[in-house]
């Protein structure tokens, strides 16, 4: 009938989001969940519009696994429009400063990076969707207001050069949740004493995934003209977002408890720290903790 949406079905798994470049976080997803006809989806962690790369959808019980996900260290590829201050931090706000630029050495460009390895700290941008009382920074930046903001630390793991050409400066980074990479860019410039912005921004990496097995929307699309069975074959299990953690298999009655959150006595198994659990070899039923006695807690159970 004219109007009615199609049915939802029950889909697990994670996909492996190449977006687009001036597609947003959420519309993204929305076009995943549609094609998928998923009951439940869930992404994890937002790029911006202007940027490209690496998002991790879940789909249905899978969305358990999605904090995990937000809270892995994550790669970027980007690259800094020297000489060039925008009041974003990016190529999409308006122009604030222009400066000279260099010209600048590898090895000086180098030595201004290394200072930035480690762990810093970070000032937030405005133009962020970090909250005060309730309402999104952006959205206070877009009025003209502009409110104090706590420094964070971060930690970045490694920050490589790629390229140095005029005015244009890549760089490849590992980082921690949380780091801003517009931010990075801008401080980068001011070390320089130039000013900088961020031009092109792609994630590459959301631990413990990579891009090779990124899927693009179009993609996606020519799966779905084949079947909804086409589209679950690209999903990747849900355990693969957990992978960190150390397996513990269990049968039988132990399984049974588990299920009805009860913690169980398994031997051999680690003695701290989180777990993956298994019923028998394969069965993922989701994810475990170690008490202080020894037994396996059930924390993170699927539904099915």
């Amino acid at each position: 009938m004219k109007g009615q949406s199609r049915p939802h079905r029950p889909v697990d798994g994670v996909l492996l989001l190449d977006k687009p470049v001036g597609l947003t976080s959420n519309a993204a997803l929305q076009t995943v969940k549609r094609l998928y006809q998923a009951a439940k989806a869930g992404h994890t962690g937002s790029l911006d519009p202007l940027a490209s790369g690496l998002l991790p959808i879940c789909l249905g019980e899978a969305t358990k696994m999605s904090g995990f996900l937000l809270n892995a260290d994550k790669s970027y590829q980007f690259t800094c429009r020297l000489g060039i201050v925008t009041t974003t931090g990016d190529a999409e706000g308006e122009v604030t400063a222009t400066r000279p630029v260099g010209p600048f050495s590898r090895e000086q460009v180098v030595s201004v990076l290394q200072r930035f390895t480690g762990v810093i700290e970070q000032i937030p941008p405005m133009y962020s969707a970090l909250k005060r009382q309730g309402q999104p920074l952006y959205k206070l930046a877009r009025q003209g207001i502009e409110v104090e903001r706590e420094p964070r630390q971060v930690t970045i793991h490694e920050l490589q050069l790629l390229r140095l050409e005029g005015e244009e400066l890549e760089c490849m980074m590992r980082c921690s949740k949380g780091t801003y990479v517009r931010t990075l860019a801008v401080d980068l410039g001011e070390a320089l004493g130039c000013g900088a912005h961020i031009s092109v921004l792609r994630r590459t990496a959301v631990e413990p995934y990579d891009a090779s097995r990124m899927m693009l929307l179009d993609a996606l699309r020519e799966r779905a003209e084949q079947g909804l069975a086409a589209l679950d074959e690209v999903l990747l299990p849900l355990d693969s977002a957990v992978m960190q953690w150390p397996a513990v298999r269990v049968r039988g009655d132990a399984a049974f408890y588990l299920r009805q959150g009860q913690p169980v006595l398994v031997p051999h198994a680690p003695v701290q720290g989180w777990v993956r659990l298994y019923e028998g070899e394969q069965h993922f039923l989701g994810l475990g903790e170690i008490l202080d006695d020894g037994r396996v807690g059930p924390r993170r159970l699927l539904a099915r």
